[in-house]
């Protein structure tokens, strides 16, 4: 395979560039995004996205989920492409990073192969996978989930928002709904760049993290039945409190995190008591349990220990429980020769960079299953994303993006 020399690299300036125009385009309150999957800023920015490939030499596909893929030829007609991208969809309240960079990263690499005159023997593909977020219409990463069979066509088209309007329908509206089958292309690899979402990269001072692994992941949905009464006249010994078993249950979520370290984590995120009023004993509890973890016998046993032990707190307190899981995959493991790739140019560039397990969910986890795949992760500023605050430095989006450039490059090989 040839390898690019280490003085190959992409524009900085350009990327950084791109990335600050796109930004503009459905722009938070905050100094942020709000580019929510297939709105009207949603194809706006596909349509900038279209024109600067279209610039680049790029032929543009598009799929009947609205996932864009733009191919810049090889010189073997044959040859399986290369495909590289991420998605260009934001949070209501997101950052100008997430995903984008994966995105502009991808074209950078076309962009800078023409400057260089360089071809390359397989085709390379840009792509914008439709709907990663999940915000408007659940689940993420829907798109890649549809091209990799885990969900079928007409299942995601009837997804629907907070309004009631279906994802197909609004895909249509907008004018991004492509002919092509999903899943009909085969690929020879696949490479996502992607700022942490985590704190681990700023603070160790590396520059580049080689993401080995996903972590897999169970919600799961508890209700507990208590009564409700009132607070100042019920007597504590005689209160049936759904309350504190959600209080007791919040502590054993914690406890088994910490027990099963390291690579595990486990948190209450949602959280509702009914019927939530100062002076009522709540007699009703829902929430969500999120444990994860890249080891699938640590990630059951976490589920598994909490359905043990959870009844236990709840028949104490005498309340009824109910545990129903309500979001699975299993963890990740990517594609060894793909992950070598990334992990050499990293060191041919003279990058500082460890192995990391991506804590977040990616489109590279769906497309795993289908094609070798790997990740290349960047520092974020205090590991903060999905937030209007998320920064990163030009430094750190430059360096990813030749890391992905040397890894995309090389195993699409360079034509001599």
């Amino acid at each position: 395979m040839s390898a690019p020399g280490e003085n190959l690299k992409i524009d900085g300036s350009r990327l950084w560039e791109s990335i600050m125009e796109m930004a503009m385009i459905g722009p938070g309150v905050a100094g942020g995004n709000n580019r929510q999957t297939v709105t009207d800023e949603d194809g706006q920015g596909r349509a900038l996205f279209q024109r600067w490939c279209e610039a680049a030499g790029c032929s543009m596909g598009l799929d009947r989920m609205g996932t864009m893929f733009a191919r810049r030829e090889g010189t073997d007609p044959d040859a399986l492409p290369v495909y590289v991208g991420s998605h260009l969809d934001t949070q209501p309240t997101g950052g100008k990073y997430d995903g984008v960079l994966g995105v502009l990263g991808g074209l950078e690499i076309i962009r800078t192969l023409n400057d260089l005159n360089i071809r390359t023997k397989h085709p390379i593909v840009v792509t914008n996978w439709t709907n990663e977020e999940g915000t408007r219409f659940a689940p993420a990463m829907l798109a890649s989930g549809v091209f990799a069979g885990v969900h079928e066509l007409d299942w995601a088209y009837a997804r629907a928002d907070a309004e009631g309007k279906t994802f197909g329908d609004e895909l249509a509206r907008i004018g991004w709904k492509g002919d092509e089958p999903v899943g009909a292309r085969k690929m020879h690899a696949f490479f996502e760049l992607h700022i942490e979402q985590g704190p681990i990269l700023e603070a160790e001072g590396r520059d580049i993290g080689v993401v080995t692994h996903g972590q897999g992941l169970w919600w799961l949905q508890v209700t507990l039945i208590g009564k409700d009464a009132h607070t100042g006249s019920t007597p504590m010994e005689m209160r049936v409190n759904a309350g504190l078993g959600m209080a007791r249950i919040t502590e054993l979520v914690h406890e088994i995190a910490m027990q099963s370290q390291p690579d595990a984590v486990g948190a209450i995120g949602q959280a509702n008591v009914y019927p939530n009023s100062r002076n009522v004993i709540p007699g009703k509890a829902v929430f969500t349990i999120d444990f994860r973890s890249p080891d699938l016998e640590k990630l059951d046993g976490m589920k598994a220990r909490l359905e043990a032990e959870a009844p236990k707190i709840a028949a104490d307190l005498g309340l009824g429980i109910e545990i129903e899981p309500v979001g699975h995959f299993d963890p990740v493991t990517f594609d060894e020769g793909c992950v070598a790739a990334v992990r050499d140019a990293a060191e041919r560039l003279g990058y500082s960079h460890r192995n990391i397990v991506s804590g977040a969910g990616h489109d590279a986890c769906w497309i795993n299953r289908v094609a070798p795949t790997a990740m290349v992760m960047c520092p974020c500023v205090d590991g903060l994303s999905h937030n209007e605050a998320e920064e990163i430095s030009p430094e750190w989006a430059e360096k990813g993006a030749n890391v992905l450039f040397h890894a995309v490059v090389e195993t699409a090989r360079i034509v001599e």
